[in-house]
């Protein structure tokens, strides 16, 4: 196995959302694609063609991918049924990271140097993802 990878399920929020990530982790948008766009498309709206049928953006050795909910799906709980994990490799990425994800978001276990060796913390950001970073470098091990 590779990596893990992630998709998050949003209601119509994708675009917003991966764009503040890629604000944080930087990188490119290896796949970008509208509703509109799939080979076949039946019948939509307007603005149900804008939602974002599938978007990937690597970050580090993983790929964090998302897409909207299409229409007559249901809805989802945003953040509510899993936590993204991210390891990095540094105090100081952990701290700029964990502050960029925490603005409008919510600090639900501030950074700390944590019993198990890790520089660690968790947050929920403004879109509703939970969060968990993680340093742990040879020192703390």
């Amino acid at each position: 196995m590779k990596a893990i990878n992630i998709t998050i399920i949003f209601n119509g929020k994708t675009e917003a959302a991966l764009n503040f990530y890629k604000s944080i982790f930087g990188g490119d948008f290896i796949n970008f694609q509208r509703m509109k766009e799939m080979p076949g498309a039946p019948p939509m709206s307007a603005e149900e063609g804008e939602k974002v049928l599938h978007a990937a953006l690597p970050v580090g050795n993983s790929v964090l991918m998302g897409m909207d909910m299409p229409q007559g799906r249901g809805t989802v709980n945003a953040g509510n049924n899993f936590m993204v994990t991210l390891d990095t490799s540094s105090e100081e990425e952990t701290t700029r990271v964990f502050n960029r994800l925490s603005e409008g978001g919510i600090v639900t276990m501030p950074l700390g140097h944590q019993f198990w060796g890790a520089f660690f913390g968790m947050v929920t950001d403004q879109f509703g993802i939970q969060w968990m970073l993680s340093y742990m470098n040879q020192h703390q091990a």
